[in-house]
């Protein structure tokens, strides 16, 4: 589903009105990962979430299936999207990486863009993720991976991962796998974007797809708020 049509579904929602758009110009953002980022138009998300709060995001993304960020750089294609310039953040975001060689890879890979990304005067965010519901015991190997990646580099952590964990505590019957048992529901990537936005601006996300339910949009935006509280500094609203 394209931006476009998910901006659609978010004027027409109910959850929350929707905040003034800001009149500055759309920081760009870029997404670089694979079909975890690509599933439910995950930059599409953001960007409708960062407009109805006042602060546009313009997000556009490189992504191959199954790749990881070795396979990024190997492949150029997202080195020279960087190459370009004109971003305020790129995000990386590649498998769960919980297996010791996945976060070497991980951690070097990230480095390595990161040098690419500084280069343009951008800054790099690294967008945890989580493993398969066969393998949910390695969620804390997912967030070790991705916090020693944002460390390295000094980066931002993007804790989606965490924020779905969150939301189980809240209600264990909430699906945020698909049927695959690995890629996101719309629920799933909703709540990704929720902690995208709110690490990027600094806005509290009210307005969500209208075919979210109430109810279970609810939780989301309660899980978003509690896992930020964890591991987001407070935010500091853009005047």
């Amino acid at each position: 589903m394209g931006s476009l049509a998910l901006w659609a579904m978010l004027a027409c929602s109910t959850n929350a009105s929707v905040a003034p758009r800001d009149s500055a110009t759309p920081r760009r953002v870029l997404f670089i990962g694979n079909s975890l980022t690509s599933a439910n138009d995950l930059p599409g998300l953001v960007e409708s979430m960062s407009a109805s709060v006042g602060a546009p995001l313009r997000c556009e993304k490189v992504t191959f299936g199954g790749f990881s960020l070795e396979d990024h750089w190997n492949e150029g294609t997202a080195r020279r999207a960087i190459a370009k310039g004109g971003w305020s953040t790129v995000l990386l975001q590649q498998g769960p990486s919980a297996l010791p060689e996945s976060r070497v890879s991980l951690v070097e890979y990230t480095r390595r863009f990161d040098a690419e990304i500084r280069r343009i005067g951008a800054r790099t965010a690294l967008f945890m993720v989580w493993p398969p519901s066969a393998r949910r015991s390695d969620f804390d190997g997912v967030r070790a991976s991705y916090q020693e990646a944002a460390r390295a580099v000094g980066g931002l952590f993007l804790p989606a991962g965490e924020a779905w964990r969150e939301a189980w505590r809240i209600d264990a019957r909430l699906a945020l796998y698909g049927p695959d048992g690995f890629h996101p529901t719309l629920a799933g990537s909703a709540l990704a974007a929720l902690i995208i936005v709110r690490q990027l601006t600094g806005r509290f996300v009210d307005h969500l797809p209208a075919t979210i339910p109430d109810p279970e949009a609810t939780i989301l935006k309660r899980a978003a708020d509690q896992t930020a509280a964890r591991f987001i500094p407070s935010p500091r609203p853009r005047p």
